[in-house]
């Protein structure tokens, strides 16, 4: 990849740091530097996506043709440092770039094969306004760019905020989003094979809740991306 005078000059002006480890990034690392990307704790769900334990966790709660997540999530790690980056200090381009990273590294297993169009999970308006994006929309964005595939958005909405799920248990997670998203363009998704794209999956609660509300729809297909897994 040809590295532009700008781009140099850039970095030399404003060093950017690695949102894994805080280190300097090098000209031509994008969010994460070569050593933390090296050892991302990566799933490799993708190789099995019709069943793998994310898949399995989300059987019988929704429909899913395919499920997968980039790497394994868990609170005070370098993983949980990337999302942190992304949801709460304000770097939406973190998202694009993780979008890239996972649409380049799970094009090559099929894994987007016959896909439609990405639907980004919603979030609820005021919490939108509170945050100024969607961090899910940036992650869709990025696999986007790579994949070349479409991303929708008002389909479905997220009306209200409940309370966080940080710390809710399975089954509260599940309560906590019952009914929250409502379904509001289904000729737009008719006879498709969509997928869901959210941050992290720790129950399935969220995406099982919108998947919920496009069932509704004719011939769907649903599979699920998210850029983290939260191992039970």
């Amino acid at each position: 990849m040809k590295i532009s005078f700008l781009s140099r000059l850039t970095d030399l002006i404003a060093p950017r740091a690695c949102v894994a480890c805080g280190n300097r990034l090098a000209v031509g690392e994008d969010c994460l530097c070569s050593v933390c990307n090296l050892h991302l704790p990566r799933t490799g769900f993708h190789r099995h996506a019709e069943d793998n334990p994310m898949a399995r966790l989300l059987w019988g709660l929704m429909p899913v043709e395919r499920a997968t997540a980039l790497f394994y999530y868990a609170p005070g790690t370098q993983t949980a440092r990337i999302v942190e980056a992304l949801k709460y200090n304000d770097q939406p381009e973190v998202g694009v770039a993780m979008g890239r990273l996972m649409g380049s590294e799970l094009a090559e297993s099929g894994f987007f094969n016959d896909v439609d169009v990405l639907i980004p999970v919603p979030l609820a308006r005021s919490r939108q306004r509170q945050r100024g994006y969607n961090q899910c929309l940036m992650l869709a964005r990025g696999v986007s760019e790579v994949t070349g595939i479409s991303v929708v958005e008002g389909v479905i909405a997220r009306e209200k905020f409940e309370r966080s799920q940080t710390r809710l248990d399975r089954w509260e997670r599940m309560e906590n989003v019952d009914g929250l998203f409502e379904l509001c363009d289904a000729d737009a998704l008719r006879g498709k094979h969509v997928v869901l794209i959210d941050d992290v999956l720790t129950t399935g609660a969220t995406v099982c809740a919108c998947a919920h509300a496009l069932q509704r729809v004719g011939g769907l297909r649903i599979s699920v991306l998210t850029l983290g897994f939260a191992k039970s």
